[in-house]
């Protein structure tokens, strides 16, 4: 499986691989049952520079390509979806923001840090009334007279906001009439409080939280970029997200596929493999053909961004697909499993329930299906 990869990135696949088959697979059960943060593979990921992957490597990342970052990404949610969005949250929508519209001070403030893994970043868009409608966001920075700001407001559903080793959360307020702007907010201000973790149905090791923000007082130096400036960032932080999300998403059909192959090779049934009759042949032989053909896509999706060319539509497909992708193989790979599939002890169990948020985190269907159409001119506006 080259899939036109340099020889680096085929190194960097079996690498991932590898570690995560070592050492995330033997936990990654206990930890989702626990509803367990995984600080201890973090921390092994940062010693390993998986934490700041597109992180520029004078700001102390590894500077891969966004390719490289997609298969890494990919590898991790093949064995465990909550290990790979705790990083794909913390680097594509927790230190993205900064690296892109910081200035040299707050990078140098923050992104060290980040990159190595030693502490964590959030991204709080999404609030209790406004998410995909960004416009309806309630979340205000009211300006203090004195050249900072006092911030105040709620967010839902925000990775990584609440963990013992989270630095910061880049937060979306309204400073003006129809004016959105983005805030680096220290997660040890005075007024940040998050709230206790979410029950969710999966991702149960990865840190989910609601957050308060309580008249929080920031200097001018907390302000990312100019006022006003908010919606153009986060929809470009956005675009890049959707690849990592769409990495998820292939990651976990692959890792479903395999699961499912595994089982029908060892599993008898009428004195034979179950992989022996052509129902179950017919079903792995799709799955693989879908598979292969989703890889094609987000692969696409990540070299166009590389190359500096446009790749906003792309992205947004390839998220849409791979998060149907994900579920349909999760269902089939645990109907070939049969009744031990339904058992929690079987890893199939834990997939084909993390499976369902790939189609609504980083934006539901609807919306990317709003973007493709936007990109595509199919939306009737001239």
């Amino acid at each position: 499986m080259n899939d036109g990869l340099t020889e680096e990135q085929v190194q960097l696949r079996a690498t991932v691989r590898e570690l995560a088959e070592a050492e995330i697979a033997p936990v990654a059960e206990e930890l989702d049952r626990e509803h367990r943060f995984p600080y201890e593979i973090v921390r092994r990921l940062g010693d390993l520079g998986f934490m700041g992957m597109t992180v520029p490597e004078r700001l102390g990342g590894a500077g891969l390509d966004t390719l490289s970052y997609a298969i890494a990404v990919e590898e991790l949610a093949r064995v465990d979806s909550a290990v790979a969005v705790t990083v794909a949250a913390h680097t594509s929508l927790g230190t993205t923001p900064i690296v892109l519209f910081g200035t040299e001070a707050q990078k140098g403030r923050w992104v060290p840090d980040l990159a190595s893994g030693r502490r964590l970043a959030a991204f709080g868009l999404t609030e209790p009334e406004a998410g995909t409608d960004a416009g309806a966001t309630r979340t205000r920075a009211v300006a203090d007279g004195a050249g900072g700001w006092v911030l105040s407001g709620s967010k839902m559903f925000i990775t990584n906001a609440g963990t013992d080793i989270t630095a910061c959360c880049t937060v979306t307020a309204v400073t003006g009439p129809g004016e959105i702007s983005n805030f680096i907010v220290p997660a040890d201000a005075p007024g940040y409080h998050p709230g206790p973790p979410l029950r969710k149905i999966g991702w149960h090791a990865s840190d989910t939280r609601p957050l308060a923000l309580d008249d929080i007082r920031l200097g001018e130096d907390a302000q990312l970029g100019p006022p006003g400036a908010g919606l153009r960032q986060f929809l470009a932080v956005l675009d890049g997200g959707r690849i990592s999300v769409g990495a998820m998403g292939l990651g976990l059909a692959q890792g479903a596929f395999e699961l499912a192959l595994r089982h029908a090779r060892e599993r008898r049934q009428f004195g034979r493999p179950i992989a022996a009759f052509q129902a179950v042949q017919f079903q792995l032989a799709e799955i693989a053909t879908e598979i292969e053909a989703a890889r094609c896509l987000l692969y696409k999706a990540a070299r166009l961004k590389d190359s500096g060319r446009p790749f906003t539509k792309v992205a947004a497909m390839a998220k849409l697909v791979t998060g149907r992708l994900a579920q349909t193989v999760a269902e089939r790979a645990l109907h070939i499993h049969g009744g031990y599939g339904w058992m929690e002890e079987s890893p199939i169990a834990r997939l084909y329930r993390d499976a369902k948020i790939l189609d609504i985190g980083e934006g539901t269907v609807e919306a990317q299906k709003m973007v493709i159409a936007r990109e595509i001119g199919a939306t009737g506006s001239e």
